[in-house]
């Protein structure tokens, strides 16, 4: 997958998906170089317009990380920010991009595994897709 220098962001919750993560690089498995996770406190905290912003900018695919259905830190933080990925998944749609490019996953700290395979699924699906067509636009051309 490197070869197609794809560029994933994963907005991960700092006390589920990001401490799976961690696990994981502890434990030495590996999950693809083209996810670069970026630590919220919380996937409720997840900002429609910075992740939209992220696309703009020519992000390939954009991952969401968090607690596992009830278990949120933050009572109700995880289902908030699935409420926020099926709205963007609607605004891409509406734009004219794959929806498919955002995606969220739930994960508790000690499911390194699912970490991985949700990374990896992650990266498949963009590769498949092929990079966002907003990276080849001139810069004044982007909105």
């Amino acid at each position: 997958m490197a070869e197609q220098n794809l560029q994933i962001v994963a907005y991960a919750c700092e006390h589920c998906a990001y401490a799976a993560a961690d696990l994981a690089g502890a434990l030495r498995m590996q999950y693809p170089p083209e996810i670069k996770i970026v630590l919220l406190p919380c996937t409720g905290k997840l900002d429609v317009l910075l992740a939209l912003q992220a696309l703009e900018d020519g992000v390939d695919g954009v991952m969401v990380a968090g607690c596992l259905p009830g278990d949120c830190h933050y009572q109700d933080g995880n289902v908030n920010a699935r409420r926020r990925v099926e709205h963007l998944q609607q605004i891409l749609q509406q734009i004219g991009l794959q929806p498919q490019r955002v995606q969220m996953f739930n994960m508790s700290s000690a499911m390194a595994g699912q970490f991985v395979a949700a990374a990896t699924q992650m990266a498949e699906q963009i590769l498949a897709l092929g990079h966002n067509p907003l990276r080849d636009l001139p810069p004044e051309r982007n909105l």
